[in-house]
């Protein structure tokens, strides 16, 4: 186990990380100069409203302490490479939700660790860890800005290395992916079987409202439909490696998963089953 959290998850991670890095180019980060209201749009969905509905479920559903912090944990992790790929299937703005992904992920340097300082003050009260604003930005740095950069220095230095070894990467990236779902859900199956009540049903809704909403706010907002999809896939996919990745760090626990990482762990499962009709509905648009 100890491997796993010390060896398997960071470096699943920076595949993860480094496979979105390979796809992109200098141009996905001039799209979003050039379409700054789209992008606006889009940021505002996933860095305020995820969090927001987020907190509200749990709070109606009496979830507290550490579960609740790591639902609000979940929510302030940006969308990773999996909402790229749905987004292809849905045949939605593949080169909005890159630049999307890239953006906010670097932002999340910042917006994760001041936003999970308050999650674990406020659900775990005296029992809360002492959290270091600047060692949880350091450690979000290092497993995502890094190989994101990585990554687009390959694909500027040598597109056709970067076109060979995408795939290899975003496939390596899904298996890793499954064994920390599977580790992170086994680590705490007491725990896990206890609350399933409350987790798959509140992680299912909110992830399906979530698509809903960033559907409505993009419409509402009179983005075509094409980009629309890309907003409501963005707002409701959300890296939840880096959840798990980041919640022993938190509660400064090294052997083990933590009750904080089982959100993550859960929706790892859970989103591709909310996610596929959205993709139906969307492929048929």
């Amino acid at each position: 186990m100890d491997f796993l959290i010390n060896v398997v998850l960071p470096l699943s991670l920076a595949v993860i990380m480094l496979s979105l890095g390979v796809g992109l180019t200098v141009a996905d980060f001039k799209r979003v100069a050039s379409n700054g209201r789209t992008f606006a749009i889009g940021a505002i969905c996933q860095v305020l409203l995820v969090p927001a509905l987020t907190f509200g479920v749990i709070t109606a559903l009496g979830i507290e302490g550490e579960l609740a912090a790591g639902f609000m944990l979940l929510s302030f992790c940006p969308g990773g490479v999996t909402s790229n790929i749905i987004s292809k299937f849905a045949k939605a703005d593949v080169a909005l939700s890159v630049s999307l992904t890239a953006v906010i992920s670097l932002l999340s340097i910042i917006t994760v660790p001041l936003g999970v300082a308050w999650a674990v003050s406020h659900f775990m009260g005296a029992q809360a860890p002492d959290v270091s604003v600047a060692q949880l930005a350091i450690a979000t740095f290092a497993i995502t800005a890094i190989p994101v950069g990585l990554g687009v220095f390959i694909r500027h230095k040598s597109p056709d290395v970067a076109d060979r070894i995408e795939p290899i990467l975003s496939l390596l990236a899904t298996i890793l992916f499954a064994l920390i779902v599977i580790a992170a859900v086994s680590g705490n199956w007491a725990f896990f079987v206890e609350n399933l009540g409350k987790i798959g049903p509140a992680l299912i809704g909110i992830n399906a409202v979530l698509m809903l909403i960033g559907l409505g706010v993009a419409t509402l907002a009179g983005l075509a439909f094409l980009q629309s999809k890309t907003i409501s896939i963005e707002t409701g996919i959300q890296n939840g490696t880096l959840g798990i990745f980041l919640a022993p760090l938190i509660m400064n626990q090294s052997e083990g998963f933590t009750v904080m990482s089982l959100p993550s762990g859960v929706y790892g499962v859970t989103m591709y089953f909310v996610a596929l009709p959205f993709v139906l509905w969307y492929r048929s648009r």
